[in-house]
């Protein structure tokens, strides 16, 4: 077993050639304008969906904010026995 690591360790390894395959040209193995395109359009849609979560997650604790402010003053209400706006 060891034979065979060490021998997997110091064998040479191929030196990658500069060049493109025969029988290839650039504009097969680049994504060109195109993938430029639907790349910026799908980084600039992610950051428009993150902006819109943010907002949203923002508007959803400023109601249950809101929501506990309604309830802590109801309570504080009928503790002190003061009549809401539904009882008069």
């Amino acid at each position: 077993m060891h034979h065979l690591l060490i021998a997997l360790a110091t064998a040479p390894a191929p030196t990658p050639t500069p060049s493109l395959r025969p029988g290839l040209s650039e504009d097969q193995v680049t994504p060109g304008l195109l993938g430029f395109l639907l790349t910026a359009f799908i980084v600039v849609l992610t950051a428009l969906l993150i902006m819109d979560m943010v907002r949203r997650i923002r508007r959803v604790r400023y109601r249950a904010q809101v929501e506990e402010e309604r309830l802590a003053a109801e309570s504080r209400a009928e503790t002190n026995g003061d009549a809401g706006p539904a009882d008069r």
